[in-house]
Parts: structure tokens; sequence; C-alpha cells
């Protein structure tokens, strides 16, 4: 089964989302579940009106391009990871 890569990032209002494999494709919601849910929605949505207006669909990429992509931009020092947040940024941001 082909899966897109879709970025969710928390905001203000709750969470948005995009996949960098389907320019354009985005969507939002209060929760990780509700913005997960709407972006299923959003790319069905999407892929749909792309074969509609005879316009190729997208292959999904997985993450490994995104990485190796974001690595070419950014040079041979490149890393992605992981840190935790708390421990890292004092508490008075965190609350």
């Amino acid at each position: 089964m082909e899966r897109y890569l879709i970025v969710i990032e928390k905001s203000e209002t709750g969470f948005s989302s995009y996949s960098p494999d389907v320019l354009g494709c985005i969507a939002t919601g209060k929760t990780l579940d509700q913005t997960i849910a709407n972006m299923k929605a959003a790319l069905a949505f999407h892929l749909r009106g792309l074969l509609e207006d005879g316009e190729e669909i997208p292959k999904p990429r997985g993450v490994q391009s995104y990485v190796d992509a974001e690595s070419e931009s950014a040079g041979e020092d490149y890393f992605i990871t992981h840190i935790a947040v708390k421990g890292v940024l004092p508490e008075s941001v965190l609350a």
C-alpha cells in the first residue's frame, strides 16, 4: 500500500498538516485525530480533483526522499532527529 508523507505541526489553535508530495493540499484541526481525519479527506478531494482535471497523480515518495531533499538543500552537515522539548526549554515557555 502506498502512503503519502504527512507533516503535522502544532499551531496556536490546534494543528496544521500538509503533504510534501501533494503540493497545495493542507488541512487543520483542533486535535491531532481531527487533523489526520481532515487531511485524509483533503487528500481524497485533492487527488480526485487532479484526476478530473486530467492531471497526473503525484507518486508517494516516502520519508527518505523528503529527508534526502532537505539534506541536499542544507549541505553535507544536515541531520534530522527528535529531541524532547521538556528539559530544553524553560518551564515558563512550556506552560
